[in-house]
Formats: structure tokens, C-alpha cells, sequence
């Protein structure tokens, strides 16, 4: 009888050691969730034409070569807002492989060469524009001409500035007092034009040059911008800041392996100054 026992108090030991648990009925398992990183690349256009006229200009065909690339290789070019969406957390991330165009100074081949390939390749494109140009600059576009880009429901208009100043060597030239000056003039005048020309409520800057500071980034935000965007060349991704947001300066040597290597993000760093 004792060995019995002793027996028995062995074996209820080495089960509590061991505890089986058993799934209950009609309970799931618990998966955790899976947090998507954003990681988007946003490509940078100036200016159009049949050939290179000069380091910024791409040509019509090699644009189009782009938009046949992100098409033919399963990427779907997104508005820029939907990815700013994301980062003031009124949206989720971009799916993988989303990509965003955008274009600087509002050229005349914007509307000549870039609206029809936008156009066909039904692709929405965020355009920032210097409002002392338009209706004015030979090279520029009209108010008309981008109200009727507007109305294509394809084309966001944002700002540029007033008269895309380089800040850098404003400050040097400038006391501070009309430094700050400039500086207002040019954030605030440019938002209050395109505002009253186009109907629209601008609340995204493209930094001439791609310069910024700590000091304008503050004066950006004062003056009512939700975003900022700069020229360093990699994907927007989960770490960035909304108020520097980078962008690929695109050229026309970009085309082929070279444009693959930029939406891939595995592009060779490449060093622009100004």
C-alpha cells in the first residue's frame, strides 16, 4: 500500500511539472500582427523636350520609358498626398512597390509633353510651382493652362516659393532681419497666389535647391505647411520627417538599369551641390 501511494504521489509530481494545455473548443490562434513599412520612392522631373537642352531637362521618350517600366513591372504610381496621408497617420502605409511623381518650376513642357503621357498612362502627378513665372516666364506655364491641368483630377499644384530664391546665398548676402523678410515673403506670397489663382488650399513646399534648415523648416511650418520636401536622394520611409521628405532628382542618364537601380533603391549615391 505504501509503495502504492508513494507511486501515486510520484506521478501527480512529474505532471504538475509538465502541465499539458489542451486548445479549447472553437478558439483560433492568436497570430500577431504584421506592421507594413512604408518605403516609397518619389521621382523628381523638371523639364521635357525632344532632346537634352540642358542637365535638367528629360526627354519625352525616356520619360515615357519610365511610365512604361512602373507599369510593365507591377508598381502603381500614387498621389503624393496618399503618402503624406500616411505620415500624419490619416491613412495607412503605401502598398509595396507604390511610387509618386512629382515635378519642380512648372515648365511649359509640362503641359505640352508631361499632361499627355499623364494622360495615357492615367498617372497622378503633383506639380510645385514658382508663382512670380507663371503667365510670365517665357519657359513657364499659364494660370490657364494649369487650371485646365487641374481640372484633369490627375495634377496637384503645390508650392515652389514665389520666385525660387536660393536661400543659402540669401542669408549670406542679407542681415537677418531681411533675411526673415525674404523668407516670409517668399512662403507665405506663394501659398496666397496659387490659393486665389487655382481655388486651392496649398499646404506642401518643394525647397528650391533642396536647401533647408532648422530655421526654415520653423518658418515653413508657421506658414501653414503640412509637408516640405528636399532632393536627398532615397525612399521615403517609416524614420523620415514629413517636413524634409526626400525626393530622386531624376536626369536623363536615368534610364534603363539606371531608373530600375532608383525605384529599387539600389541606386549608387549620387553628390548634387549647389
Amino acid at each position: 500500500m505504501k509503495f502504492r501511494l508513494l507511486l501515486f504521489v510520484l506521478l501527480f509530481s512529474l505532471f504538475a511539472a509538465f502541465p499539458v494545455h489542451a486548445a479549447q473548443p472553437g478558439t483560433k490562434k492568436v497570430v500577431p500582427a504584421v506592421t507594413q513599412a512604408v518605403n516609397v520612392p518619389i521621382l523628381l522631373y523638371h523639364r521635357f523636350g525632344p532632346t537634352v537642352a540642358d542637365g535638367m531637362t528629360i526627354t519625352t521618350p525616356v520619360f515615357e520609358s519610365h511610365l512604361k517600366f512602373l507599369r510593365d513591372n507591377g508598381y502603381k504610381v500614387i498621389p503624393l498626398r496618399q503618402l503624406i496621408d500616411y505620415y500624419q497617420k490619416k491613412g495607412p502605409a503605401p502598398a509595396p512597390k507604390s511610387v509618386v511623381i512629382v515635378e519642380d518650376d512648372a515648365h511649359k513642357s509640362v503641359y505640352t509633353d508631361m499632361l499627355p503621357l499623364a494622360k495615357k498612362y492615367n498617372v497622378p502627378v503633383t506639380i510645385f510651382v514658382y508663382p512670380s513665372a507663371i503667365s510670365n516666364a517665357k519657359y513657364a506655364m499659364t494660370w490657364d493652362q494649369l487650371r485646365e491641368l487641374k481640372k484633369t483630377g490627375l495634377f496637384d499644384i503645390q508650392s515652389h516659393t514665389f520666385w525660387h530664391p536660393n536661400f543659402k546665398r540669401e542669408r549670406k548676402k542679407l542681415p537677418p532681419a531681411e533675411f526673415e523678410k525674404l523668407v516670409n515673403i517668399q512662403l507665405k506670397k506663394a501659398k496666397e497666389r496659387l490659393d486665389k489663382q487655382l481655388g486651392i488650399s496649398v499646404d506642401m513646399l518643394a525647397w528650391p535647391f533642396g536647401i533647408h534648415d532648422d530655421y526654415l523648416l520653423n518658418k515653413a511650418a508657421e506658414a501653414g505647411y503640412k509637408a516640405t520636401f528636399t532632393i536627398q536622394a532615397h525612399h521615403a520611409g517609416p524614420n523620415d520627417a514629413i517636413m524634409k521628405l526626400p525626393r530622386y532628382l531624376l536626369i536623363n542618364a536615368d534610364q534603363g538599369k539606371a531608373f530600375a537601380q532608383i525605384v529599387t533603391g539600389a541606386a549608387p549615391k549620387r553628390n548634387i551641390a549647389f
